[in-house]
């Protein structure tokens, strides 16, 4: 594999049982590069190491007054530097290849990996070590990959002029046939202490990492609660633990980089000392001890690999860990499918909860536990997060289709869409059946005012749909980006629609407009909508309270709003006291509204909605939003306060 042959037609499956199986799998499945820099990192090192050989000869030949020898020697010496640049130049564009193919392989498997689980992905791995997997990660797992060819072509190096200096000039090839494995294993001691503090380092980095991202993402909440000093102060004493951590670490590797150093030197030192001895006994020529000199001068190079390995693994070994436990999660169905890949249409059906979206209609689901209705809307898109019944489309499981035909007949969009970095075009360019026109999207979705801000963003762009978009959005509000998430999703005009809490984040207003352009522009699709807003219910056709895990009511909003008080209480966000206090009975003993308390069931005005209970309840959706966000942000920051008080 070449790099521009990538990406690879089929990465292949992966060994995620322990990081040093999805090491050793990376080795095997890269064997021709492998043996590729394993042959021109030997004719690399061979040429280096011959050079002392042919100095040594030429020197003798001087000595011996021999030009046949002297020019032989030079013909030698030629051949070892053209072998050497030779072997140099290819070994490192072997070894960029092995480490370049290695690392796309892995985040091939990464990105297929992320594909299959969806959603869910996050929900079993931080998101901040996806990235890290992705980024980071895989390029030290692709260093260790190319390093072991390098690694084995030094060590077969060192083991050749060994023996040759043996045969050469055996008095003093004992000492350096000694002395050389020696100093190779002489770190041993010293690695693991190392990588423990290596370890140590990421560990803490990731950590600093994580409350940098937390810190930006909150960003606008924290100014507004005046905790910026705080997470500042949280954030440099975790980057102090950093460098201190990256301080110990360094400590231990330049004690190895000194050995490396010291240990050869007092080698040559011997080498020399026993070698003029044996030369003013006559027992060796001086071309002779200068080829050994400069031999174990030359072996210096190779050794260094020892460490690099060395480092290598210890750097890779915990990155490769923490691939293979992304690379080992699994879907809680396999994804491959058993029937032939259609895409089905007809009714949706969650036999578990008994919901059904019938066909061309926008039914209205709610739920008054959040995590349960992210659930069950990850189940009718065919993403279930544990095993368990499949919903169907038409009498079709969804989980016996296979991946790609179940996620375009039901596309399902969760509470936090993530909007892309690039242009609003580019943002828009997804699959799609090609019915619903962009600008028809963005209008139903009510994004007029976000073409406004775009445009007046860039004022030297011509259009608003070439103006870029910051990563996830953060240059526009929760509400904008959230129009946007909806408008994406309404291009694509999939066979089922499933949104979740689409509108959480919008005014009431454009809440009504959206609900009436929704309506319009999916009309004939099904579509299904996870909502408590009163302005959203009241134009379904048909809505379903899902309470503890089943259907508890089925109908429409104004009906379900007097006769069915769970619905009543998720909706209008009534206490007990509340609706003891304002529900009464009418004559015929049905619930009626008392005269002072605001109808929920009454039509909503597009144009001016009444700022009545609605408006007070969409209030109350944005503050349990804003709790629900700041509760793991500010946990720690509060105890902190009262430690301090």
């Amino acid at each position: 594999m070449q790099i521009q042959d990538l990406p690879y037609p089929d990465p292949g499956v992966p060994d995620a049982r322990s990081g040093p199986r999805l090491l050793w799998w990376l080795g095997r499945n890269q064997l021709g590069g492998q043996m590729k820099a394993l042959a021109w990192g030997l004719l690399h090192f061979a040429s280096v190491s011959a050079l002392p050989f042919c100095v040594g000869l030429a020197i003798q030949a001087v000595v011996d007054r021999s030009g046949a020898r002297l020019a032989f020697a030079g013909g030698l010496l030629t051949v070892a530097c053209a072998g050497n640049a030779l072997g140099d130049t290819y070994l490192h564009r072997a070894a960029v290849t092995n480490w370049i193919t290695a690392a796309a392989r892995v985040q091939q498997l990464l990105a297929r990996k992320a594909a299959a689980l969806g959603s869910a992905l996050t929900r079993r791995v931080a998101a901040g070590e996806v990235v890290a997997v992705s980024t980071g990660d895989v390029e030290k797992i692709g260093w260790f990959v190319e390093a072991v060819s390098r690694f084995t072509a030094a060590a077969l190096t060192i083991v050749l002029v060994c023996v040759a200096l043996l045969v050469y000039q055996p008095a003093l090839g004992v000492v350096v046939a000694v002395g050389l494995p020696a100093l190779a294993l002489a770190v041993l001691p010293l690695l693991p202490r190392a990588t423990r503090r290596a370890d140590v380092q990421r560990e803490k980095a990731g950590r600093a990492t994580e409350l940098a991202s937390d810190t930006v993402a909150g960003l606008r909440v924290l100014r507004g609660i005046g905790g910026e000093e705080l997470f500042l102060d949280r954030y440099r004493r975790a980057s102090q633990e950093v460098r201190h951590a990256a301080v110990r670490s360094a400590r231990m590797w330049s004690l190895i980089a000194a050995i490396q150093v010291l240990l050869p030197g007092l080698l040559l030192i011997g080498v020399v000392w026993y070698g003029v001895h044996l030369a003013r006994a006559g027992r060796i020529s001086v071309g002779e001890l200068v080829t050994v000199y400069s031999s174990v001068m030359v072996l210096t190079y190779p050794l260094r690999h020892f460490v690099e390995i060395a480092m290598a693994y210890s750097f890779s070994r915990p990155s490769a860990a923490r691939a293979a436990r992304v690379l080992s999660l699994e879907r809680a169905t396999d994804g491959t499918g058993t029937r032939a890949p259609v895409v089905p249409s007809g009714e949706l059906h969650d036999p578990a909860t008994g919901l059904r979206a019938p066909a061309g209609q926008l039914t209205a689901v709610v739920c008054g536990d959040p995590d349960a209705a992210g659930r069950l809307a990850e189940r009718l898109g065919g993403h279930p997060t544990e095993p368990g019944t499949s919903a169907l489309l038409g009498g079709v499981p969804l989980d016996e289709l296979p991946l790609g035909s179940a996620r375009t007949a039901v596309l399902v969009q969760d509470k936090d869409p993530v909007l892309l970095s690039g242009s609003l075009r580019a943002l828009l360019d997804v699959p799609a059946s090609g019915e619903v026109a962009a600008r028809e999207a963005l209008t139903a979705a009510q994004c007029d005012d976000v073409l406004d801000a775009l445009a007046q963003s860039s004022p030297s762009a011509e259009d608003p749909m070439d103006v870029r978009i910051t990563e996830r959005g953060r240059s526009l509000s929760g509400g904008q980006r959230q129009r946007l998430a909806l408008a994406r999703s309404l291009i694509t005009d999939p066979e089922v629609l499933v949104l979740d809490e689409p509108t959480s984040a919008v005014d009431s207003h454009t809440e009504a407009r959206i609900a009436r352009g929704l309506r319009d522009l999916r009309a004939g699709r099904t579509t299904v909508v996870f909502t408590s807003s009163p302005l959203l219910l009241d134009r379904a056709d048909r809505v379903v309270l899902v309470h503890e895990g089943a259907v508890a009511a089925v109908g429409v909003h104004r009906d379900l709003v007097h006769t069915e008080p769970r619905y009543r209480a998720v909706v209008t966000r009534e206490t007990d006291e509340e609706r003891a206090a304002h529900d009464v009975l009418d004559g015929g003993g049905r619930l009626r509204a008392a005269p002072d308390r605001p109808r929920h069931d009454a039509p909503f005005d597009d144009e001016a909605t009444p700022r009545d209970a609605t408006e007070e309840a969409r209030k109350d959706d944005l503050d349990g939003a804003l709790d629900g966000a700041l509760d793991g942000a500010l946990d720690g920051a509060l105890e902190e306060m009262e430690e301090t008080a």
